[in-house]
């Protein structure tokens, strides 16, 4: 998060990233035909979208062509809606999280190898 602006994003607004994220800058064109595709949504919709992502300051559009290209990267905004859930719903404690998440089922010792190594690389 480096002193950015913590952004929430809707649902939608999230599929919009994910073609940015995925196909790296592109006209806003080319989204549109790829949500289209994807969940049928219309042109006017996918750009409605992209002006809520360029207005929360998660996009930014170049001419010619609406080009959009993306301000943050999946892993800042997975770290802002993180601490957002845990603000909201564990009062800031990431360990509540980590227990509820621990509590949830079995891992496999592929997975505890995988969270071992989370932790000792913070």
């Amino acid at each position: 998060m480096n002193g950015k602006k913590i952004v929430h994003l809707g649902d939608s607004e999230l599929k919009v990233m994910e073609v940015v994220w995925q196909e790296g800058a592109l006209p806003a064109k080319q989204i549109a035909v790829s949500l289209t595709k994807q969940f049928g949504w219309n042109k006017n919709t996918t750009y409605t979208l992209i002006k809520r992502c360029i207005a929360k300051g998660v996009l930014r559009r170049d001419e010619p062509d609406f080009f959009c290209t993306a301000l943050v990267t999946k892993e800042e905004i997975q770290k802002m809606e993180t601490k957002t859930l845990v603000d909201k719903l564990y009062n800031g404690a990431e360990n509540k999280l980590f227990a509820a998440l621990l509590g949830k089922e079995e891992l496999s010792e592929k997975q505890l190898k995988k969270l071992k190594q989370i932790i000792d690389e913070w």
